[in-house]
């Protein structure tokens, strides 16, 4: 990391501003956000709808990104049809990346070979078109790094955001060139834990910082509000930065290259 000063400035790279529970105050939450130095987010899309909503909200607010793409949650209403629409999203100026896509063996809201048909269709998809993806993993035993392997062909960019593999799903997301989303949970005590031990070990320039609003509230937030904002996403700093012994505005500023550069966006 270099040595230079700067004014901190943070990039959520992952948050789901699209959500009804931001509908009454969305410009009251990128105002707050820009008082915490957070002045850039990615809007993230799960299905058609909130891929169309991110668009709409780049459009809409300055300062904002959007990644269109099929959640594996969602893979079971997944159709061709579905994929040329998002296509067509994807042409907008305001589209930096494909997600969030991936498997989720934890609440299995879509069946197995269904999760992993539409994953590797928009794995191919976001290849095509130049664009860096954003990856969702949850208790997928390795699987999703299997298929990434066979599927993603070579000079794969991305990010497995919310990372939450042990010491070995690391090493394969560093060695596939990936990046790592670090969200809310490095802050919380026990869930954190094992986090916190490996975040050291991550290069700095593979690191970014995410929200996931409006779920997962780091601490402290957590004790007065349930729902998670980008303005939060600097306690996530801080804390990787204390757990890394980093300076935190070193670390900001390796966090904000990492994030421009990943999803192509100029600064």
């Amino acid at each position: 990391m270099t040595g230079k000063h700067h004014a901190m400035r943070i990039f959520d790279s992952h948050c789901h501003l699209d959500d009804r529970a931001y509908d009454k105050d969305r410009r009251e939450v990128l105002e707050r956000a820009r008082q915490a130095a957070v002045t850039k987010v990615m809007v993230v899309g799960v299905d058609l709808q909130s891929s169309r909503k991110a668009v709409r909200l780049t459009e809409q607010l300055t300062g904002c990104y959007a990644a269109v793409g099929i959640h594996p949650h969602d893979a079971k209403d997944c159709t061709e049809e579905t994929l040329t629409q998002l296509k067509r999203m994807a042409r907008s100026s305001g589209v930096h990346a494909w997600g969030e896509i991936g498997l989720d063996f934890n609440r299995m809201y879509s069946p197995q070979p269904v999760q992993e048909k539409w994953f590797i269709h928009q794995l191919q998809l976001a290849r095509k078109l130049g664009l860096p993806l954003i990856f969702h993993e949850r208790d997928s035993g390795g699987r999703l790094l299997q298929l990434i392997a066979e599927h993603g062909g070579p000079g794969l960019e991305g990010v497995v955001h919310c990372f939450s593999g042990g010491r070995i799903d690391l090493e394969a997301v560093l060695r596939y060139g990936l990046h790592v989303g670090i969200t809310g949970i490095v802050t919380l005590r026990k869930r954190g834990a094992e986090l916190r031990e490996m975040v050291p070990s991550i290069p700095a320039e593979r690191i970014l910082v995410e929200t996931d609003g409006p779920y997962l509230t780091p601490a402290p937030e957590k004790n007065r509000t349930r729902r998670n904002e980008p303005a939060f996403v600097r306690s996530v700093l801080l804390k990787l930065a204390e757990v890394r012994g980093d300076k935190p505005d070193e670390l900001a500023q390796a966090i904000w290259e990492n994030t421009h550069r990943l999803f192509r966006i100029p600064y």
